[in-house]
């Protein structure tokens, strides 16, 4: 019985490894090797990535609550202490998104914040 080689195999998988790194730059989107760390890199960078942007935007979310305090006289620091003592529980992304979109609704989660505290 003749021995069997992989040709047609490793050539579809070199292909379908191709095909993902298509668009990369240079010599990382034409020849194998490079495709292959390419891709490896790329994967890495995409699972830290992922965890990585919930980080962002909750950053970006407690900044733009603390500039709206700080309008109100208040440290967003102090603000979250309310929001527990008051039981408001919204997160910080829909106070975030409150305090943008309806200044008039924050300015009333404020005064029960203040009201809580004192």
């Amino acid at each position: 019985m003749p021995r069997t080689r992989k040709g047609h195999a490793v050539r579809k998988a070199k292909k379908r490894e191709l095909k993902r790194v298509r668009g990369h730059r240079a010599m990382a989107g034409h020849t194998w090797r490079l495709a292959t760390e390419a891709l490896r890199r790329a994967e890495v960078y995409a699972r830290r990535d992922r965890r990585q942007r919930k980080r962002d935007f909750r950053s970006l979310w407690i900044v733009r609550l603390s500039a709206a305090c700080k309008q109100r006289g208040m440290r967003y620091s102090e603000f979250i202490n309310g929001c527990k003592k008051a039981n408001i529980g919204l997160n910080r992304k829909m106070l975030s998104e409150i305090a943008i979109a309806d200044p008039q609704g924050f300015d009333a989660i404020t005064q029960e914040v203040k009201a809580a505290l004192a």
